[in-house]
């Protein structure tokens, strides 16, 4: 597949730049991904404006990770399940479980299955989850509020997931440790 262009600071459209700019300084880098964005201003601005959102809600980054990693095991993005294995374990889950979700199951811990689960589903039903699938995640002990934030990763996620698929940035040094294959 012919790769898009990874863009950095000196070749990134205009309008991308201070998006760029954002994605470095949050970081510490711009990765091949954000980079390969930049090719569409549209793209990378939204993407840090959802990126906030998800980082600045009510679930630790444990369970955002949890739902980013299932998330990009469902949509067979290879980019980011690498960099969400290594970001999963940095924030603390159990090897066992980012194994479990690289392999499509669910993390053994209950809250942290129940999220993996309902991500899971949301992606392979497309949002249409019947009462059952409710319920489930409510009785692990989430609210309906944190249900709806559930979509907003579920979306944000979908955006990178898809953005890699796509445009095939080549993995990173750091990552390449993480590697998967769907």
């Amino acid at each position: 597949m012919q790769r898009f262009p990874v863009h950095a600071l000196d070749s990134a459209p205009e309008a991308s730049i201070s998006a760029l700019r954002d994605v470095q300084a949050r970081f510490g880098m711009i990765p091949n991904l954000a980079g390969a964005m930049a090719t569409s201003p549209v793209l990378i601005q939204s993407f840090i404006g959802i990126f906030d959102k998800v980082h600045g809600g009510n679930f630790t980054e444990p369970q955002i990770q949890t739902l980013l990693l299932t998330d990009a095991v469902t949509n067979a993005c290879t980019w980011a399940v690498a960099l969400h294995s290594a970001l999963g374990l940095q924030a603390g889950l159990d090897p066992l479980d980012v194994e479990a979700m690289r392999a499509g199951r669910s993390p053994s811990d209950a809250k942290l299955g129940a999220l993996s689960t309902l991500a899971r589903t949301l992606i392979e039903k497309r949002g249409r989850l019947d009462e059952q699938d409710i319920e489930r995640f409510l009785a692990a002990g989430f609210g309906k509020d944190l249900l709806l934030e559930t979509i907003t990763i579920v979306a944000a996620s979908t955006i990178t997931n898809y953005t890699g698929s796509v445009t095939n940035p080549p993995l990173e040094a750091a990552l390449q440790a993480h590697e998967w294959k769907s």
